[in-house]
Protein backbone atom coordinates (compact mmCIF):
# COMPACT_ATOMS: atom_id res chain seq x y z
CA UNK A 1 0.00 0.00 0.00
CA UNK A 2 1.60 3.22 -1.41
CA UNK A 3 2.26 5.58 1.82
CA UNK A 4 1.34 9.07 0.73
CA UNK A 5 2.66 12.38 2.70
CA UNK A 6 -0.12 15.25 2.64
CA UNK A 7 1.16 18.35 3.60
CA UNK A 8 -2.12 21.01 4.20
CA UNK A 9 -2.06 23.80 6.64
CA UNK A 10 -6.78 23.95 6.57
CA UNK A 11 -7.79 21.26 8.43
CA UNK A 12 -10.88 20.48 6.42
CA UNK A 13 -8.86 20.26 3.13
CA UNK A 14 -6.46 18.10 4.77
CA UNK A 15 -9.33 16.05 6.13
CA UNK A 16 -10.78 16.04 2.66
CA UNK A 17 -7.82 14.90 0.98
CA UNK A 18 -6.33 12.13 3.75
CA UNK A 19 -10.75 10.16 2.98
CA UNK A 20 -10.01 10.75 -0.61
CA UNK A 21 -6.87 9.15 -0.99
CA UNK A 22 -7.48 6.49 2.04
CA UNK A 23 -10.65 5.27 -0.49
CA UNK A 24 -7.82 5.16 -3.21
CA UNK A 25 -5.63 2.62 -0.99
CA UNK A 26 -3.19 4.78 -0.24
CA UNK A 27 -1.59 4.88 3.64
CA UNK A 28 -2.23 8.39 4.31
CA UNK A 29 0.39 10.97 6.34
CA UNK A 30 -0.61 14.22 7.23
CA UNK A 31 1.24 17.51 8.54
CA UNK A 32 0.16 21.29 8.28
CA UNK A 33 3.53 22.75 8.10
CA UNK A 34 6.81 22.74 5.83
CA UNK A 35 8.84 22.00 8.94
CA UNK A 36 6.81 18.96 9.93
CA UNK A 37 7.28 17.53 6.70
CA UNK A 38 10.94 17.36 6.31
CA UNK A 39 10.78 15.69 9.76
CA UNK A 40 8.14 13.24 8.13
CA UNK A 41 10.31 12.54 4.91
CA UNK A 42 13.31 12.00 6.94
CA UNK A 43 12.15 9.64 9.80
CA UNK A 44 9.70 7.87 8.04
CA UNK A 45 8.87 5.93 4.49
CA UNK A 46 7.31 8.19 2.04
CA UNK A 47 6.20 7.06 -1.76
CA UNK A 48 4.72 10.15 -2.63
CA UNK A 49 4.18 13.94 -1.41
CA UNK A 50 1.36 16.25 -2.02
CA UNK A 51 2.74 20.15 -0.76
CA UNK A 52 0.29 22.82 -0.16
CA UNK A 53 2.25 25.94 -1.37
CA UNK A 54 0.32 28.02 1.17
CA UNK A 55 1.94 26.99 4.31
CA UNK A 56 2.22 28.68 7.43
CA UNK A 57 5.81 28.27 8.40
CA UNK A 58 7.46 27.79 4.42
CA UNK A 59 6.69 29.81 1.26
CA UNK A 60 6.05 26.47 -0.67
CA UNK A 61 8.89 26.47 -3.48
CA UNK A 62 11.09 26.99 -0.70
CA UNK A 63 9.75 23.57 0.99
CA UNK A 64 9.87 22.09 -2.64
CA UNK A 65 13.31 22.66 -2.85
CA UNK A 66 14.43 21.52 1.01
CA UNK A 67 12.36 18.71 -0.16
CA UNK A 68 14.52 17.75 -3.34
CA UNK A 69 17.47 18.49 -1.63
CA UNK A 70 16.36 15.22 1.24
CA UNK A 71 14.69 12.59 -1.44
CA UNK A 72 13.66 11.59 -4.74
CA UNK A 73 10.26 11.20 -3.73
CA UNK A 74 7.42 12.33 -6.38
CA UNK A 75 6.03 15.40 -5.15
CA UNK A 76 2.35 16.76 -6.45
CA UNK A 77 1.83 20.37 -5.69
CA UNK A 78 -1.06 21.39 -4.90
CA UNK A 79 -1.11 25.92 -5.94
CA UNK A 80 -3.67 28.25 -6.52
CA UNK A 81 -1.73 30.40 -9.24
CA UNK A 82 -2.48 29.08 -12.47
CA UNK A 83 -0.14 31.24 -14.26
CA UNK A 84 2.26 29.04 -16.77
CA UNK A 85 5.76 30.87 -15.10
CA UNK A 86 4.77 29.77 -12.22
CA UNK A 87 4.26 26.39 -12.55
CA UNK A 88 6.94 26.00 -14.81
CA UNK A 89 9.25 27.46 -11.79
CA UNK A 90 7.73 24.72 -9.64
CA UNK A 91 8.21 21.96 -12.01
CA UNK A 92 12.11 23.31 -12.70
CA UNK A 93 12.00 23.23 -8.72
CA UNK A 94 11.82 19.96 -8.77
CA UNK A 95 7.48 19.27 -8.62
CA UNK A 96 6.76 15.83 -10.54
CA UNK A 97 3.37 17.23 -11.30
CA UNK A 98 0.63 20.14 -10.22
CA UNK A 99 -2.96 20.84 -9.39
CA UNK A 100 -4.72 24.18 -9.42
CA UNK A 101 -7.34 24.66 -6.50
CA UNK A 102 -9.76 23.70 -6.06
CA UNK A 103 -9.12 20.17 -6.02
CA UNK A 104 -11.06 17.16 -7.52
CA UNK A 105 -10.48 13.99 -5.54
CA UNK A 106 -10.70 11.49 -8.43
CA UNK A 107 -8.43 13.87 -10.62
CA UNK A 108 -5.53 14.15 -7.81
CA UNK A 109 -6.03 9.64 -7.29
CA UNK A 110 -5.52 9.97 -10.94
CA UNK A 111 -2.18 12.15 -10.89
CA UNK A 112 -0.68 10.84 -7.89
CA UNK A 113 -1.14 7.03 -9.60
CA UNK A 114 1.06 8.54 -12.62
CA UNK A 115 3.40 9.78 -10.60
CA UNK A 116 3.89 6.49 -8.70
CA UNK A 117 3.98 4.58 -11.89
CA UNK A 118 6.61 6.50 -13.09
CA UNK A 119 8.95 6.66 -10.31
CA UNK A 120 8.39 2.57 -9.81
CA UNK A 121 9.59 2.50 -13.36
CA UNK A 122 12.47 4.70 -13.27
CA UNK A 123 13.92 3.96 -9.99
CA UNK A 124 15.48 0.55 -8.54
CA UNK A 125 13.32 -0.41 -5.50
CA UNK A 126 15.91 0.34 -2.85
CA UNK A 127 15.91 4.04 -4.06
CA UNK A 128 12.09 4.46 -4.24
CA UNK A 129 10.73 7.13 -1.53
CA UNK A 130 14.53 7.34 -0.12
CA UNK A 131 17.07 9.51 0.98
CA UNK A 132 19.50 10.54 -1.65
CA UNK A 133 23.08 9.91 -1.46
CA UNK A 134 26.36 10.13 -3.21
CA UNK A 135 29.05 7.86 -2.92
CA UNK A 136 30.80 7.62 0.58
CA UNK A 137 32.99 10.18 1.65
CA UNK A 138 35.57 7.41 2.14
CA UNK A 139 36.16 3.27 0.84
CA UNK A 140 38.50 2.12 3.01
CA UNK A 141 39.30 2.05 7.22
CA UNK A 142 36.95 2.33 9.49
CA UNK A 143 36.24 5.37 11.34
CA UNK A 144 36.62 5.88 15.09
CA UNK A 145 35.28 8.58 17.04
CA UNK A 146 35.17 7.39 20.99
CA UNK A 147 32.74 4.82 21.09
CA UNK A 148 31.13 5.69 17.15
CA UNK A 149 32.76 3.07 14.54
CA UNK A 150 31.60 3.90 10.94
CA UNK A 151 32.77 1.53 8.07
CA UNK A 152 32.39 3.59 4.94
CA UNK A 153 33.06 0.42 2.92
CA UNK A 154 30.01 -1.74 4.45
CA UNK A 155 28.20 1.59 5.15
CA UNK A 156 27.41 0.61 8.28
CA UNK A 157 27.75 2.45 11.69
CA UNK A 158 27.88 1.04 15.26
CA UNK A 159 27.25 3.43 18.71
CA UNK A 160 28.85 1.21 21.73
CA UNK A 161 28.86 -1.65 19.59
CA UNK A 162 25.18 -1.37 18.63
CA UNK A 163 24.41 -0.63 15.20
CA UNK A 164 22.52 2.69 14.58
CA UNK A 165 19.88 2.16 11.49
CA UNK A 166 21.25 5.16 9.50
CA UNK A 167 19.06 6.82 6.06
CA UNK A 168 21.43 7.26 3.24
CA UNK A 169 22.40 10.97 3.78
CA UNK A 170 22.68 10.51 7.37
CA UNK A 171 25.55 8.14 7.12
CA UNK A 172 26.85 10.19 4.51
CA UNK A 173 26.79 13.29 6.47
CA UNK A 174 28.26 11.63 9.92
CA UNK A 175 30.93 9.82 8.13
CA UNK A 176 32.04 13.27 6.35
CA UNK A 177 32.20 14.55 10.14
CA UNK A 178 33.97 11.56 11.84
CA UNK A 179 36.89 12.18 8.53
CA UNK A 180 37.13 15.52 10.26
CA UNK A 181 37.00 14.83 13.59
CA UNK A 182 38.20 17.56 16.24
CA UNK A 183 37.43 20.16 13.18
CA UNK A 184 34.88 23.12 12.36
CA UNK A 185 33.57 22.02 9.55
CA UNK A 186 31.45 24.93 7.70
CA UNK A 187 27.63 24.22 6.47
CA UNK A 188 29.09 25.71 3.19
CA UNK A 189 31.08 23.25 2.98
CA UNK A 190 29.02 20.45 4.11
CA UNK A 191 26.76 21.38 1.48
CA UNK A 192 29.21 21.25 -1.56
CA UNK A 193 31.01 17.68 -0.23
CA UNK A 194 28.01 15.98 1.05
CA UNK A 195 25.04 17.28 -0.99
CA UNK A 196 26.74 18.32 -3.96
CA UNK A 197 23.60 20.93 -4.67
CA UNK A 198 23.50 24.14 -5.22
CA UNK A 199 19.73 24.59 -4.38
CA UNK A 200 20.21 22.83 -0.95
CA UNK A 201 20.32 25.37 2.35
CA UNK A 202 21.41 25.13 5.84
CA UNK A 203 18.17 24.32 6.99
CA UNK A 204 18.38 21.29 5.25
CA UNK A 205 21.56 20.38 7.42
CA UNK A 206 20.15 21.22 10.67
CA UNK A 207 17.12 18.40 9.52
CA UNK A 208 19.70 16.22 9.67
CA UNK A 209 21.30 16.39 12.28
CA UNK A 210 18.60 16.55 14.86
CA UNK A 211 18.51 13.37 13.22
CA UNK A 212 21.46 12.33 13.98
CA UNK A 213 21.43 13.66 17.19
CA UNK A 214 18.63 11.52 18.16
CA UNK A 215 19.87 8.60 16.93
CA UNK A 216 23.21 9.11 18.88
CA UNK A 217 20.95 10.02 22.21
CA UNK A 218 22.36 13.30 22.53
CA UNK A 219 21.12 15.77 24.64
CA UNK A 220 20.66 19.21 23.25
CA UNK A 221 22.53 21.03 26.30
CA UNK A 222 24.98 18.81 26.64
CA UNK A 223 26.08 16.82 23.26
CA UNK A 224 28.73 14.13 23.26
CA UNK A 225 29.24 13.75 19.14
CA UNK A 226 28.01 16.69 17.69
CA UNK A 227 28.73 20.11 18.73
CA UNK A 228 27.32 23.43 17.21
CA UNK A 229 29.60 26.06 16.73
CA UNK A 230 27.63 29.31 16.93
CA UNK A 231 28.32 31.25 13.52
CA UNK A 232 31.20 28.69 12.18
CA UNK A 233 29.95 25.39 11.96
CA UNK A 234 29.94 21.76 12.91
CA UNK A 235 32.35 19.99 14.87
CA UNK A 236 32.29 16.18 15.74
CA UNK A 237 34.06 15.50 19.01
CA UNK A 238 35.82 12.49 20.73
CA UNK A 239 33.92 12.76 23.88
CA UNK A 240 36.05 12.74 27.29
Amino acid sequence: MPSVLVVEDDPAIRASLIEVLSEHGHAVRSVGDGFGALREITQAHVDAVVLDLGLPDLDGADALRMIRGLSRVPVIVATARDDEAEIVRLLEAGADDYLVKPLSGRQLAARLGAVLRRANGSLAPEAQGQVLHEAPMATAGALVVGGLRIDPSARTVHLDGRELQLTRREFDLLAFLAGHANQVVSKRRILAEVWRESYVDDQTIDVHLSALRRKLGEQGARPRYLWTVRGVGIKMVTPP
